[in-house]
């Protein structure tokens, strides 16, 4: 058999109360013969891939910011900081990004001061050591795709009746797009595996980024949804992928460093303002409740609309 295109997507921060929604997506251009499953599976025994939720935490995932590291390095872009390194990942352009920004507050999403890499140079040799070993055995992974949704994205979605389960999906969509065009332009066939969104088992009527009419067989269930889009790709959502597919568990990686590099400017930045409010992920936890009412008086002062702070709460239903 041919070369193939093997996609990995997940996402980052779909039910938090504050921060975005960041979905990434990691491709590996697999040789013929080469079985990417058995390539990653030292990885996986090392604990240098897999499921970001067994791998990294919150304020602890050097893991995600390393492979993402190495393989923007991989990609030739020199990057000397960590946003320079998210610069490198984003689907987007900078200017949409931030056109949502409301006057004086874009820091808030996308101030720098402060950042610094966290990378233990011991977990960033093994992984650069570990991608070394998966290009001589015909695994030549790919730049990392971020698409970032913050929150008023979000609530501007939710305004006109999408979802965030569908702002997930639709994510997902333009980076399976991508890499089908990538695909037919380089004769490769493409496989894709995303994580399931919300629990959902049908996605076909709810496709608007991937051409549906090209859908040629479709198996829709509680485990896994799989459609072949013609003779170009073929796409399965899968339940706990994460954990079950190790492309898709890396992509998670780079996703939760990405998005928490992300949460951490917006605590950074009403910190100074307030610098008793606690160090929070943006889940609805007790201490996220707490940042939210202890810096309230101080966004007010400013002038942030919450709908660039907070999550919109109605209409979130699969």
């Amino acid at each position: 058999m041919g070369d193939m295109l093997r996609l990995g997507v997940d996402e980052n921060g779909l039910g938090p109360r504050l921060g975005p929604l960041v979905v990434t997506g990691v491709a590996a251009r697999v040789e013929g013969g080469a079985s990417l499953e058995a390539a990653l599976a030292p990885g996986v025994a090392r604990g240098l891939v897999g499921d970001s939720k067994g791998l990294v935490s919150y304020h602890d995932d050097a893991l995600g910011e390393a492979w993402a590291r190495v393989l923007v390095a991989r990609a030739g872009i020199e990057a000397h900081s960590a946003n320079e390194v998210l610069e490198a990942l984003l689907f987007d352009a900078r200017p949409w990004l931030r056109a949502l920004c409301p006057g004086g507050h874009e820091v808030q999403c996308w101030g720098t001061e402060g950042e610094a890499f966290t990378a233990p140079a011991r977990v960033l040799e093994d992984v650069r050591s570990f991608e070394e070993t998966l290009a001589s055995s015909g695994i030549e992974l790919g730049l990392p795709r971020v698409v970032v949704r913050c929150t008023a994205r979000l609530n501007e979605a939710l305004a006109a009746g999408i979802s965030r389960f569908d702002a997930d999906l639709h994510a997902m969509e333009a980076i399976v797009l991508e890499a089908m065009n990538r695909g037919a332009r380089e004769g490769l066939r493409v496989e894709a595996v995303c994580g399931k969104v919300g629990g959902r088992d049908r996605y076909l009527q709810a496709f608007r980024v991937l051409p549906a009419h090209e859908v040629a067989f479709f198996e829709e269930g509680r485990n896994a949804s799989t459609y072949r889009f013609a003779d170009r790709a073929v796409v399965t959502f899968v339940k706990d992928s994460d954990a079950a597919d190790a492309l898709v568990g890396l992509a998670s990686l780079v996703g939760k460093w990405a998005r928490d590099l992300l949460m951490e400017r917006i605590v950074r930045h009403h910190r100074r303002a307030v610098p008793e409010a606690p160090r929070v992920s943006g889940y609805h936890d007790p201490r996220t409740a707490q940042f939210v009412e202890l810096t309230r008086k101080a966004r007010e002062r400013s002038a942030l609309p919450d709908t660039c702070f907070e999550r919109a709460k109605r209409g979130a239903t699969p």
